[in-house]
């Protein structure tokens, strides 16, 4: 290998692969090796050990616009933040993804939700010229996609309710939270049930199709079901528990476990007896639902893992001219608990 004199780099001034070279006695070459994980050069253990440890000492990080260059894309997966609130599932679920998207080398970046949206989003996301894009929820058309793609975007994925021309679609199909939580009361033998639809902005996609699941559930037996607007506030939630026995239900799908707890809390200080009178269903099966009382049934979302979802950007990065497939992202199965 060719030796390089150690000499230090100026004061004040942004490290570089020579200064690490220099700091090794290395090349500039095996720094880059080293620092980009070139598994195609072998390079010897003490090496590699001594080229971390300069680029530690210097401060020095390889330079992202360069490497993109040089590969002919970058490692960014953009993931714009969704414009909807977020819950203890999703972020879990977020957080699994960008751990197993960091083991396979890419940099994840989260995109703020101020600005345009869909499309108009989708122009300045290709500024920063990411190799892959994840878009929850809904508002991308295939103009965005097109935008993307020709900015150099080998993989777009979506995950909302329906496919988009040109993207990868997971497809979470939020009707079969709602056909399982109705599939239950009606099987329990709860005839007058209602359905709690949140009235936070950016929800609507979510709490539409539960609501149609559960009148999938009960058509033709006689069941009727009843619409219930619903802030996540505690005084919203006690004026709908005043007029509850006015409403005559008995049963309620409460949208999520964090809607049934607070709806639950509300009924209970009405005197509502749970599950007597009222049955309540929750979703996402998070632990607070498991340590009240009466427990909260639930239905449990089976996610795909983090590690599947990375896999799958990471094959279509590699192969770019694949056709775009579909996956559910999405099933449902309820937790019996005490609340029903």
């Amino acid at each position: 290998m060719v030796q390089i004199p150690n000499t230090p780099a100026p004061p004040g001034a942004v490290p570089t692969s020579a200064d690490v070279a220099r700091l090794a006695g290395v090349s500039r070459a095996t720094v880059s090796y080293v620092l980009n994980n070139a598994g195609a050069v072998r390079i010897s253990e003490p090496t590699r050990r001594r080229v971390h440890q300069a680029a530690r000492e210097l401060g020095y990080v390889p330079h992202a616009a360069a490497r993109s260059l040089r590969a002919g894309h970058s490692r960014m997966v953009l993931m714009p933040a969704p414009a909807f609130p977020v819950g203890p599932l999703y972020s879990r679920f977020i957080a699994d993804l960008q751990g197993a998207l960091s083991h396979l080398d890419y940099t994840v970046v989260q995109y703020g939700t101020a600005g345009p949206h869909g499309d108009e989003a989708a122009r300045a996301w290709a500024e920063l010229r990411p190799v892959a894009v994840l878009v929850p929820g809904s508002g991308l058309g295939p103009q965005g996609v097109a935008v993307l793609k020709r900015s150099g975007a080998r993989a777009v994925v979506t995950l909302g309710p329906q496919t988009v021309e040109g993207a990868y679609a997971l497809l979470v199909e939020h009707e079969a939270v709602g056909r399982s939580a109705g599939a239950h009361l009606r099987d329990r033998g709860r005839r007058r049930i209602g359905v709690v639809v949140p009235q936070e902005a950016g929800l609507e996609g979510f709490s539409a199709p539960r609501l149609a699941g559960v009148r999938q559930a009960v058509r033709g037996t006689g069941a009727t079901v009843t619409e219930l607007p619903l802030a996540y506030d505690e005084d919203c939630a006690a004026r709908l528990a005043a007029r509850w026995r006015g409403l005559g239900l008995d049963a309620v799908f409460a949208y999520n476990d964090e809607y049934a707890m607070l709806l639950m809390r509300a009924l209970q200080d009405e005197g509502v007896d749970i599950p007597r009178e009222t049955a309540v269903v929750g979703a996402d099966d998070l632990m607070l639902g498991r340590l009240l009382r009466p427990r909260l049934t639930t239905v449990r979302l089976e996610l795909p893992s983090g590690r599947e979802l990375a896999e799958l950007v990471d094959r279509a990065v590699r192969d770019p001219g694949a056709a775009p497939g579909t996956h559910k992202a999405l099933g449902a199965t309820v937790v019996h608990r005490d609340s029903s």
